[in-house]
């Protein structure tokens, strides 16, 4: 991944990816650094962990989308980077709460390992490939905890990913799209909903935060595929148009074991 921020520095990214041309714009060494710095600066005087991820998610409406934004592999050396230009749908979610939970650039990356791999530990096999991985882990690791609206079900899922991952079985908690329409009193600005996917060989299809207009109006804030950058949507219409069953929210704790 070309990255703003780059863990190993940039002479040992750009051996990483072999020297290979490459079409995407690689900003300045400590441009990132600059970025992420400014907005947990910006964070900082807000008490509460759901408004520090507000603000920062805010300001970075309209940055662009872009998938397989991580280096790794079964064969291929992990190597940890981060991005505040381009982002899927979960390192978009990594990026904010990693840096709505720091208090400088050194804690963002300790957060950021944390959040997106097992125990913090920057290997392939230890990243949280499955986004129902990603909540399993990081509530075990008290970095968030499940918010419960009531009704829910648990929906068994098989994923198989040959001579790579392999099996994974999960039992998803998750409940109907309409309660969490209905009992959107009871969510708050920062929690992170997964959609679960209706095929049976796939976990959940997106992610992204809640927050909510200046109408009190329930919005999804997630880096769309289908649209190309980080934007706000009502949320009643992502659900309607992608035809979204059930869900998972948790929420964002501070605090939690960082390695």
């Amino acid at each position: 991944m070309a990255a703003a921020i780059d863990s190993i520095n940039r002479r040992a990214f750009l051996a990483a990816v072999g020297g290979a041309a490459c079409a995407l714009f690689v900003p300045p060494a400590d441009a990132g650094e600059r970025l992420i710095e400014r907005l947990i600066a910006q964070a900082k005087p807000y008490p509460a962990i759901s408004q520090r991820i507000d603000v920062i998610s805010h300001a970075l409406l309209g940055h662009r989308y872009q998938a397989d934004t991580l280096i790794g592999g079964p064969r291929k050396a992990e190597v940890f980077v981060t991005r505040d230009d381009r982002f899927d749908c979960v390192t978009f979610c990594e990026t904010v709460l990693a840096a709505a939970k720091a208090h400088d650039l050194p804690s963002f990356e300790s957060e950021l390992r944390a959040i997106r791999y097992r125990n913090g530990v920057v290997d392939w096999r230890e990243r949280n490939h499955d986004f129902a991985a990603w909540c399993e882990r990081n509530t075990i690791a008290g970095l968030c905890k499940p918010v419960s609206l009531g009704d829910s079900v648990e929906i068994r899922k098989r994923l198989d990913t040959p001579r790579a991952l392999g099996h994974r079985d999960y039992l998803i908690a998750a409940i109907p799209s309409a309660a969490l329409l209905e009992r959107q009193s009871m969510l708050e600005r920062g929690d992170i909903v997964g959609f679960v996917s209706r095929r049976s060989s796939l976990d959940y299809f997106h992610t992204g935060f809640v927050t909510f207009d200046g109408k009190g109006t329930l919005v999804l804030r997630n880096a769309s595929q289908s649209r190309g950058r980080v934007l706000d949507q009502p949320m009643q219409q992502f659900l309607r148009i992608n035809r979204v069953r059930y869900v998972t929210i948790v929420r964002p704790q501070d605090g939690g074991k960082v390695s």
